[in-house]
């Protein structure tokens, strides 16, 4: 007596391609999300652009920036201007390869900008670079 085909019993089974597919996407995901994940010290501000702008790496430097106010900031801290000297003294003291990065408001004050870099400078720290964003083409 053969049992019709509908009444058979079917064996379950794990079908392997869509959990590959899944596996794939959440990788590709991963990646994409901790690829995007830039880590950025200073404070929001709107930067000038430049055509000429190099990329730096976006790691081991001592961040200031300077809010359209006038405010300083080191490392989004606070910072007075009297302050800065000792700041970054004791920073390079620590660190004699320190590298800097100047990012103002394209709106800030260039004297501010210029007494910074000055007094950065008279630490004896050499590598300083302003951030800007590149300038759009026509």
């Amino acid at each position: 007596m053969d049992i019709p085909r509908f009444r058979q019993k079917r064996r379950a089974r794990i079908e392997i391609v869509p959990l590959i597919d899944i596996i794939f996407f959440l990788l590709a995901t991963f990646v994409l999300v901790s690829l995007s994940m830039v880590k950025h010290k200073g404070i929001p501000v709107v930067l000038p652009s430049a055509a000429t702008g190099v990329q730096q790496e976006q790691n081991d430097h001592v961040v200031i920036s300077i809010s359209d106010a006038g405010q300083l900031y080191l490392d989004k801290n606070e910072l007075q201007p009297e302050e800065l000297y000792k700041r970054m003294r004791s920073l390079q003291e620590k660190d004699s390869g320190l590298r800097v990065l100047i990012n103002g408001d394209e709106n800030a004050r260039l004297g501010l900008a210029i007494q910074v870099l000055d007094e950065i400078r008279k630490i004896g720290i050499t590598k300083v670079a302003f951030e800007t964003t590149p300038k759009p083409a026509h």
